[in-house]
């Protein structure tokens, strides 16, 4: 729980005063009782003392002020509620390490069939764009709404050679902000998802990419897909299909997005519909202050009563 005005909480204070006065005067009020040496002639006089149930008006009616003065403070609860719009690039690694068939029926095959599911459980409302990366980065699909142009360029993707991480976060950013310039005002949030199965090789480092991706306010998630036993055929050589994932793991960690791993088709859909979740709700904070305040009101009720019942003289 938050507080959306806490400078309120300080009457709090205050009422620590009252309490510890009321307190005070209690513990004088046992004195001089103590100093009526005929306990006798006390009990005829006041046979029925109240005992405990004297003190119960007292803190119920400091339980109410206390509920109030946290009402003041407009308590607040976390709920996520759909987000009305937001930008998301989805970037592919088409390095030859895709075509590794350690993930049926092979990596780029999952990856389209993964990206192309991810695209179309986003909202319509969503713009969606799709940036690939080899040895350099190209927007494929520019952010739209139309979120089937976007998986119709998915069936495009090709391999090349290389792998450059970093630009294809710099050209995912680039896309972003080209679209918010058209935009002009009331600009919509924005994430990058990235998809990489190799090493930066290539282009700015991965360093750079999050230094510019933290700087814009623009998260980036990214998915590390295969397995690490996968060896692929390289000018006529097999060579390991490594898989960076401390780099991808910093990239993800310094712009607050999130890091998965996924080694087969099925893993890589739950990743992209873990990630849409997220990014079609964002969190807001609900003011709860009403709930304090009805709860002041049954206890201010309840010290009334309890004054009345107990307390009250005849005539």
């Amino acid at each position: 729980m938050t507080f959306l005005a806490p400078r309120w909480l300080w009457l709090l204070l205050a009422l620590a005063a009252l309490i510890a006065v009321y307190l005070w005067l209690q513990s004088r009020r046992t004195h001089y009782t103590l100093r009526f040496t005929n306990l006798a002639l006390l009990d005829r006089v006041a046979p029925n003392r109240p005992k405990w149930r004297r003190h119960v008006p007292a803190a119920l009616f400091c339980a109410t002020i206390g509920l109030m003065i946290t009402a003041l403070a407009r308590p607040a609860l976390p709920v996520d509620v759909p987000r009305e719009r937001a930008t998301i690039m989805v970037a592919i690694d088409v390095s030859p390490s895709m075509v590794a068939n350690d993930v049926e029926p092979d990596r780029i095959s999952a990856a389209k069939e993964s990206a192309k599911g991810f695209v179309n459980a986003l909202p319509d409302r969503f713009n969606v764009g799709m940036v690939a990366f080899s040895s350099s980065a190209s927007v494929v699909s520019s952010p739209t709404r139309d979120h089937k142009a976007v998986t119709d360029s998915i069936e495009t993707l090709r391999i090349s050679t290389g792998t450059a991480i970093g630009e294809g976060v710099f050209t995912s950013l680039q896309a972003i902000q080209s679209y918010d310039t058209e935009e002009q005002s009331d600009l919509p949030p924005s994430a990058v998802v990235l998809l990489s199965d190799g090493e930066n090789t290539s282009g700015r480092s991965v360093t750079e990419a999050s230094r510019a991706a933290s700087e814009a306010n623009i998260p980036v998630s990214t998915i590390a897909f295969g397995t690490e036993k996968a060896l692929v055929e390289i000018n006529g050589e097999q060579v390991p299909a490594d898989i960076d994932k401390d780099a991808l793991h910093q990239l993800a960690d310094h712009t607050d997005g999130h890091f998965y791993e996924a080694e087969s088709e099925a893993e890589l859909t739950d990743v992209y519909s873990d990630i849409g979740s997220s990014l079609g709700t964002e969190t807001v904070n609900k003011n709860i202050a009403n709930r304090f305040l009805i709860a002041a009101l049954l206890l201010a009720a309840a010290t009334a009563t309890t004054s009345l019942l107990w307390f009250q003289r005849l005539p």
